[in-house]
């Protein structure tokens, strides 16, 4: 079944039908999840489609299942130049011309000398100049797949399964994915120059992903994440003391440098549509309050105000607490160490009761 979703895909592919390509791989992949071959030619459908950051995360898997596929590197070097990540898409190039073979090792060093340039440009090593193309030269082509043209279409992008947020320091962005009781196996994240990707793969569920191109650059050596119960949180190390004014990366947007020397610019940052701004210290503060002067009623009341007592106690009273609702099999609690710490706590059973002895 995988096989012939595989053969309609490339037949699609063929017709430059690239959305029901993807399609058709995706469907393929669910029946086949181990098949590096159908991820690396799913990523060429989304390179097709303009779906960079997807197609990066594709040749990730796809390199994952089988480290000596070439063109599962060459395919992701290509997607990350597209997002103007060269130094990423060279590494990959990098890796993959070892494995090329043939006419596809020149192709490998095209690309490779491309991105060797375009970071020279950008760190200011070669005058912007030396880096065009003449009149008369070729532009260099997509990567094509039985020598056919590319083509592009607008896709309407599905409801995320999960919610998303961020909030800033100066020196890192931390993204919160509202995934609940998710296993710390069925999480993934990749980090690039200014790229994350976040996947969520739970058995029986539909997976979930979060590829954008992000607002500035990051250090990936230095980034990590966390899968808690309630929440997968990501911190990205900035690669500048930027603000971030959004998630993903836009055209348009106003860069501002941070003051990191400012006791303002130390405080978390988070993003927000309404012109008032919110003070979430204050509003941290009122949350706390609210907890500690929550109302109870029976039992909870009861724990609450024995926990309140353990927790304001000094080490004395803790010992005494600890060993009179011990021995006594709980129906003693005493905070008086002098009176219990020296004798064994008997038990006293409730009126109507009897205390007895399980025999283990």
């Amino acid at each position: 079944m995988a096989s012939d979703l595989e053969n309609k895909a490339k037949e699609a592919f063929i017709d430059d039908h690239f959305q029901l390509a993807a399609d058709l791989y995706s469907q393929a992949i669910d029946l086949n999840p181990k098949s590096a071959e159908l991820f690396a030619d799913r990523a060429q459908a989304n390179i097709k489609l303009g779906n960079l950051t997807e197609a990066v995360s594709d040749a990730n898997k796809a390199i994952e299942l089988d480290a000596s596929m070439a063109k599962a590197y060459l395919r992701k070097g290509i997607a990350c130049m597209k997002l103007e990540e060269y130094q990423t898409a060279k590494a990959a190039l990098d890796t993959g011309i070892s494995l090329a073979s043939g006419d596809s090792r020149s192709r490998f060093a095209s690309l490779i000398k491309e991105c060797e340039d375009r970071i020279a440009e950008e760190t200011g090593q070669l005058p912007k100049e030396e880096l065009e193309l003449p009149s008369n030269a070729i532009p260099m082509q997509e990567e094509p797949v039985n020598g056919l043209s590319s083509g592009t279409q607008d896709v309407a992008p599905p409801k995320p399964k999960y919610k998303h947020d961020f909030y800033q320091k100066p020196e890192e962005v931390v993204v919160t994915v509202f995934a609940k009781r998710v296993p710390a196996d069925c999480v993934s994240v990749d980090f690039g120059e200014q790229i994350l990707s976040v996947s969520i793969n739970v058995p029986g569920e539909d997976a979930y992903h979060l590829q954008p191109r992000l607002f500035g650059k990051i250090v990936p050596a230095n980034c990590k994440y966390i899968v808690l119960s309630t929440k997968v949180e990501v911190h990205l190390a900035k690669a500048e003391p930027i603000h971030w004014t959004s998630l993903e990366y836009k055209e348009t947007a106003v860069v501002r440098r941070l003051d990191t020397s400012s006791d303002v610019a130390m405080r978390p940052t988070y993003p927000s549509s309404k012109p008032k701004k919110v003070d979430w210290d204050k509003l941290e503060a009122q949350v706390k309050k609210e907890e500690k002067d929550e109302k109870l009623d029976g039992d909870a009341a009861l724990n609450k105000f024995f926990r309140d007592i353990y927790k304001d106690a000094d080490e004395d009273t803790r010992r005494a607490m600890q060993k009179s609702f011990v021995e006594s099999s709980g129906t003693v609690l005493s905070t008086n160490w002098k009176d219990v710490g020296s004798k064994k706590v008997d038990g006293s059973a409730p009126d109507g009761m009897e205390m007895k002895k399980w025999e283990y």
